[in-house]
């Protein structure tokens, strides 16, 4: 294989993110097919034009590594192990869901996938990835935390504070900032003043990296050397992965602050479809075996969908059951 890729990563594990990368796709185009017919309530965040940061970072982590995600999280528990029929069941409001049907889009977790949770919170996930690596480093657990967030989050509080304290405390995580060129409505180049996000790392006297976040190649070779580096006792790494999300910031936004010439480019940039490129360049894709991953991607959601819709509804008597810890 002439692939430049992290040593744990196999012609076969290539294959398997290839469809994992569409589980994502599928995955986020059926929830807003079923928020636009009113089907899914609350508000959800997709991340459609993002699955190569997601499948990438935690593609090189080993099962007892752990992540927190975003308000835009469902590629990072898809990547990081969670089962689809949980999610899509949370997502309808079933008891089969990841919290019973009682939490939604921004609130899934599955501890034991070492995934502690999406966060409802812009920045929210981040002292709480810091938190996890200080218990890392106390209990001598050797596990490393990816901390997802957004360009928006990092010009929050807990930002600034958490990296600063895990570049102090040199503690085991990696910060991976999905640049996706929009916090809402607002344009990254209009809410900070430096051209990449990751050159706020020199602040705290850690790596910082700005990657082609829709090129899973890069994102796994770069996240693989930031998870060695935290493992080896040598602290955090800010990893910016410039990408795109093809959809709207939530539901109820019609994307009028973006050019078609602009959504245009970035689709252009599909991360899928530069994976099978690369893929059947490399022999170990063929066009055949690609569409069959993609059909069994498809129909893996759609059964998703059938189990959600089968799964009961919470009874009345359960409204005060799960409320505190």
């Amino acid at each position: 294989m002439n692939l430049k890729v992290p040593e744990m990563i196999t012609e076969e594990k290539l294959v398997m993110l290839y469809k994992q990368m569409w589980s994502i796709r599928f995955f986020e185009e059926k929830v807003d097919e079923f928020f636009a017919k009113g089907m899914i309530h609350g508000t959800t965040h997709l991340a459609v034009g993002q699955e190569a940061s997601a499948a990438g970072a935690c593609a090189v982590l080993e099962e007892r590594d752990m992540i927190t995600s975003t308000h835009r999280g469902h590629g990072h528990c898809i990547a990081k192990g969670a089962e689809v029929n949980g999610m899509m069941a949370e997502l309808f409001g079933r008891t089969t869901g990841y919290c019973k049907g009682k939490g939604g889009s921004m609130h899934i977790a599955d501890v034991d996938k070492g995934n502690l949770g999406a966060n409802g919170i812009v920045g929210g996930g981040i002292p709480l990835a810091v938190g996890a690596a200080l218990t890392s480093n106390m209990k001598n657990k050797g596990y490393v935390v990816l901390c997802f967030f957004g360009d928006g989050a990092s010009n929050e509080g807990s930002f600034h504070e958490a990296v600063n304290l895990a570049s102090v405390w040199n503690l085991p995580v990696v910060f991976i900032c999905e640049n996706n060129q929009y916090g809402m409505s607002g344009s990254v180049k209009e809410m900070v003043n430096i051209e990449h996000i990751a050159d706020r790392a020199s602040s705290y006297g850690i790596p910082g990296l700005s990657i082609d976040g829709n090129d899973i190649m890069e994102v796994m070779n770069t996240v693989d050397e930031a998870v060695k580096h935290a493992r080896g006792g040598n602290g955090p790494t800010l990893i910016e992965a410039k990408t795109y999300r093809w959809k709207g910031h939530s539901k109820s936004d019609a994307k009028k602050y973006r050019t078609r010439e602009e959504e245009k480019e970035w689709r252009d940039k599909d991360p899928i479809a530069r994976l099978k490129e690369q893929l059947i360049a490399e022999g170990i894709l063929t066009e055949a075996k690609a569409r069959q991953l993609r059909d069994e991607a498809k129909r893996e959601i759609e059964d998703s969908v059938e189990y959600a819709k089968n799964s009961p509804e919470p009874s009345l008597d359960t409204l005060m059951e799960d409320i505190y810890a």
